[in-house]
């Protein structure tokens, strides 16, 4: 048998008889006047949470500020884009460190000249590329005697040296002119000019207003007379009463001597 209890004590079992409220909500609740409070038994509802207003937030330091390049707010800078590596990567290859030393330059030239010191050699030893390319005077000189012009001379005994170069013969106005071109032992130019032209014309066409008389010299029996031509030419002319001989070049005297002495 229990003891007995206050009569003020609320009872330990508060389960309501079927279909009433508890005691205790029922006696606490006040009587639902508001709109907005919710009936009993159904969930309160929450109000929603007010958006914060970015100017009341407080500003950053300074010296956690990122800058522009600051995207986090945090003051740590982003990483570099790979464009800017590269770039310092090209300028760190184009430092002088990374640039070709003196001696590695010249072996580089010395490769390149190499071949091409090979290549003029054999050119010139194997090829003949320095020397002139020589010609046969005989048609020039044969269709000169077969015009009858004038009489025609022939260099004879000239040593190995003299090459002819060149040989034409022409008419031109007042006359006839057979013109033959040598290369002398020491490589020197030299013509050798027969004409049936007039002195007159002849000597300034072919001395040019430079030609002055220098004195005369005896080479095989006949009278030559020195002039100065062109430039540092030098000439030896012969005038009869038919033709004129011409021996001009900027060979050295004695090689002009020599060429007008050959003359058959």
């Amino acid at each position: 048998m229990e003891p007995a209890q206050p009569a003020d004590r609320v009872p330990a079992d508060r389960t309501p008889p079927d279909g009433q409220p508890p005691a205790d909500l029922a006696a606490s609740e006040p009587a639902a006047t508001d709109p907005a409070t919710p009936a009993a038994g159904e969930p309160a509802l929450v109000a929603d949470e007010p958006t914060p207003d970015p100017s009341a937030q407080p500003p950053v330091p300074a010296d956690l500020a990122g800058g522009p390049d600051d995207v986090t707010g945090t003051g740590e800078r982003p990483a570099p884009p790979p464009r800017a590596a590269a770039a310092r990567t090209a300028k760190a290859e184009r430092s002088p460190k990374a640039e070709r030393s003196p001696k590695d330059m010249a072996i580089s030239l010395l490769v390149l000249l190499i071949p091409i010191a090979l290549l003029l050699a054999f050119y010139r030893g194997f090829l003949g590329g320095d020397q002139a390319t020589t010609v046969d005077p005989a048609p020039a000189i044969e269709q000169a005697r077969s015009a009858n012009t004038f009489a025609v001379s022939e260099p004879q005994g000239l040593g190995s040296g003299w090459r002819t170069v060149s040989a034409r013969y022409q008419t031109v106005e007042g006359g006839a002119t057979l013109r033959i071109g040598y290369l002398t032992p020491e490589g020197r130019g030299v013509q050798l000019v027969q004409s049936s032209v007039p002195a007159e014309r002849l000597l300034p066409a072919e001395l040019t207003d430079q030609g002055q008389p220098q004195g005369q010299t005896e080479l095989d029996g006949r009278t030559w007379q020195r002039y100065t031509a062109r430039g540092n030419q030098q000439a030896l002319v012969l005038l009869e009463p038919n033709r004129a001989v011409l021996v001009i070049g900027d060979a050295r005297d004695n090689e002009l001597r020599e060429l007008a002495g050959a003359l058959r």
